[in-house]
């Protein structure tokens, strides 16, 4: 256990927290004190990751997040399983290549569904919860450094992730009255399941390629770096941050990169 343990007490779901950021934010969330549900489709692997953190800390609920009826029960869950929840990181995406003159107008719909309205049910049923209870949560939604740039991926996949930054700012105006911050973390390119899938590559050329494209260089972004922006926007220490994408992009976002 850390010595100062963030997120003592608090009460966390994090969606598409059977692999990748997820996980890597699931296991840091516990070490630093939380209980978490973990919420994902992925029945198999995130029962896993619940046995490996410990069954006494963590629990599984399958949520597809284009299902509201999924979302709301799977927050009803977290209250019923923890009497609270004070933080809600609606981190699932899904992530696509297809050329504007080769859109698929049903990925479209279907990447919309998942990354836009699933961010959007997450929140709504979380701040409905944080309202009620007069909890002073932290929200945090996993947009992506394609939410402040347009970098490599499909028109629908950058569509969508400016939609969740939308979604951040016009959450965080509402609900700063009710004491709840709504913030997003908008990682670079890591290598993970879901992104090697997306490139069809394996991890190692994957990684290369992502590494030669960055500005800071000396470091290679990994989950665990994602994780621990979004325990900071969980915990007290970002206390006053709200309506804020913080960009894990090693300043690349920033900077005019001349190839």
């Amino acid at each position: 256990m850390h010595r100062t343990c963030r997120l003592e007490g608090k009460v966390a779901v994090i969606t598409g927290a059977a692999s990748g950021i997820g996980e890597a934010s699931a296991r840091l969330f516990v070490e630093h004190g939380a209980r978490v549900v973990v919420a994902d489709i992925q029945d198999e692997l995130g029962l896993q990751v619940v046995e490996s953190i410990g069954t006494d800390k963590t629990t599984y609920r399958h949520c597809d997040v284009t299902d509201e009826k999924q979302v709301e029960d799977t927050v009803a869950y977290a209250v019923e399983k923890y009497g609270t929840l004070d933080v809600m990181f609606s981190n699932v995406g899904t992530l696509n290549f297809c050329s504007i003159l080769d859109m698929d107008v049903t990925a479209f719909d279907e990447t919309m569904a998942i990354n836009v309205r699933g961010s959007a049910l997450a929140v709504k049923h979380a701040a409905r919860v944080m309202v009620d209870k007069k909890i002073r949560g932290s929200i945090i939604c996993n947009v992506s450094l394609e939410g402040i740039v347009a970098g490599a991926a499909s028109l629908a996949y950058i569509a969508s992730k400016h939609a969740i930054v939308g979604i951040v700012k016009a959450a965080a105006r509402e609900l700063g009255p009710h004491g709840i911050r709504v913030n997003g973390v908008s990682p670079y390119g890591i290598a993970t399941p879901l992104v090697c899938k997306a490139y069809g590559l394996d991890a190692a050329p994957l990684e290369a390629a992502i590494n030669g494209n960055a500005n800071l260089k000396g470091v290679t972004l990994s989950t665990m770096h994602v994780a621990q922006s979004a325990l900071f926007l969980a915990s007290d220490e970002s206390a006053y941050i709200s309506g804020q994408n913080l960009a894990v992009d090693g300043g690349l976002s920033s900077i005019l990169k001349l190839h």
